[in-house]
């Protein structure tokens, strides 16, 4: 996965916004017109809007980019609760996690990428590698576009409870056993999560155009309109925010694919500063209390 504008050199005036690993969903019926923004809170969640502390740098390798990163999310103490409480996307399928939808893919060397890993699982780490091999492992949506294909109510790849090899995501398991960050075998989509990239060309006074590109919260609105319906989500839940090190620690490798090694490193000095700080401003409302 190429690093923030590098990918985009070839991206026209109008690719402006754009998710890096865009998974979106339509909506069942849920949220429509004004009142999506009020978004969908169930159990634990605290809700989609509340105050946020960004801060906007330049890249260190890029003259022409800047970052816009949302501290409030980035110094938070998420961590994926996946097996450990997780309720998952949709009703009934807690198990499932965030793979009951399966993940589109963000462009065709993310799918390339992708199929030289799933051509060397094997049926000790794959559940479903005989399907897999047999009748393929994509599909088309209804909209025509590439994703891994569904299997029995989620994604082909998912383990599901009780498999030896373990639940979850067998490209996952597979980057873990030999050593390798997952980022390396997952579709974009899934290893970012969530992590959500958004790309802006800003004209300047002056004339210039820089492009920012923002590091936030993939929350119920990432997903797009049906993100509103999903039975839970994991960002704003308080059963998600008991991590011992912030998001911007433990998605070190993520966030450096992401950022670059520059970028990474200008983001966590202005991470350690907002930690340092006695009161920092904007804390995530899903937070533990100080």
């Amino acid at each position: 996965m190429p690093n923030t504008k590098k990918a985009n050199k070839t991206r026209s005036q109008k690719d402006t916004g754009k998710d890096s690993g865009k998974n979106p969903i339509k909506s069942t019926g849920g949220a429509k017109g004004g009142k999506a923004g009020k978004g969908k809170a169930v159990a634990d969640e605290k809700g989609l809007d509340f105050p946020r502390a960004w801060v906007e740098f330049p890249d260190p390798a890029d003259d022409e980019q800047v970052f816009r990163c949302d501290l409030t999310w980035l110094t938070s103490r998420w961590t994926c609760i996946f097996g450990s409480g997780c309720q998952g996307i949709q009703a009934g399928r807690a198990s499932d996690g965030c793979c009951t939808l399966g993940a589109h893919f963000s462009d065709e060397d993310d799918e390339k990428r992708v199929a030289e890993h799933v051509a060397r699982l094997t049926p000790e780490v794959w559940q479903f590698h005989d399907v897999g091999s047999e009748s393929g492992w994509t599909q088309n949506d209804d909209d025509g576009e590439k994703q891994t294909r569904r299997w029995d109510g989620a994604c082909i790849f998912l383990n599901r409870p009780g498999f030896p090899a373990g639940a979850g995501c067998s490209l996952h398991i597979l980057a873990l056993r030999e050593g390798r960050e997952p980022l390396e075998t997952k579709p974009d989509v899934c290893w970012q999560l969530p992590i959500r990239r958004t790309y802006d060309w800003i004209d300047r006074p002056d004339d210039t155009r820089v492009l920012q590109v923002s590091i936030g919260e993939y929350d119920r609105r990432g997903w797009g309109p049906g993100g509103h319906d999903l039975h839970w989500w994991c960002t704003s839940a308080t059963s998600a925010h008991g991590a011992g090190d912030p998001v911007y620690v433990s998605y070190r490798a993520e966030l450096t694919e992401l950022m670059g090694k520059e970028g990474y490193e200008a983001l966590v000095q202005l991470c350690e500063a907002r930690l340092a700080s006695l009161l920092p401003m904007a804390p995530h409302p899903a937070d533990p209390t100080p």
